[in-house]
């Protein structure tokens, strides 16, 4: 009989972690949805999303021709005229790109030494790697997601203490975003 129980609350756990995720991913979607179709009043449920979506695409379609892209500089040259609005929108221009950009920053994970005494240390990605505008020639700037978080810590470290890894850039973020759970696999 306590071999049964145990047994069913193995499969418990094994469902468990198979249904919780599923289920927050779908909530979360559906969430995302009602939440677009408050803002804009349409008849179908789901037709807002449909249509950012499809504006979104659009401009990224318009965004690789010739003509918007002058639009565009132009636009960057206004917006990057007015001092507050400089900082944020610049900020997230690089964000976003360092994401999915053409000039993804996020391409060279490495392994950086933070305590030499106590052999710790942390995975992170390059971001610069060449300072000496900063008079800093034997330094990079390394990147340092946080786990479970949308935010990370920016650090100036010595390219002695500094190791590449032999894996992609995507697979170096989820395993530091899931606090080192999911491994490296590239699923």
């Amino acid at each position: 009989m306590k071999n049964l129980a145990g047994q069913v609350m193995r499969y418990f756990f094994n469902g468990t972690l198979f249904i919780v995720p599923l289920v927050a991913t779908v909530y979360f979607i559906i969430q995302a949805f009602q939440w677009l179709d408050t803002r804009i009043e349409l008849p179908y449920p789901g037709l807002g999303f449909l249509i950012i979506f499809s504006a979104i695409t659009l401009f990224g379609y318009l965004t690789s021709n010739y003509a918007f892209t002058i639009f565009s500089s132009w636009f960057d040259q206004l917006v990057n005229r007015i001092p507050l609005v400089k900082i944020i929108y610049s900020s997230i221009k690089d964000l976003m790109g360092a994401f999915v950009g053409e000039k993804r920053k996020f391409n060279k994970p490495v392994l950086v030494i933070i305590n030499k005494e106590n052999t710790l240390h942390r995975i992170g990605f390059i971001t610069q790697s060449d300072l000496t505008e900063l008079g800093l020639k034997d330094m990079v700037t390394v990147y340092f997601p946080q786990s479970y978080a949308f935010a990370g810590d920016h650090f100036v470290v010595s390219k002695d203490n500094v190791k590449p890894l032999d894996i992609s850039g995507a697979a170096a973020m989820k395993f530091i975003v899931s606090g080192g759970v999911s491994g490296f696999r590239e699923a």
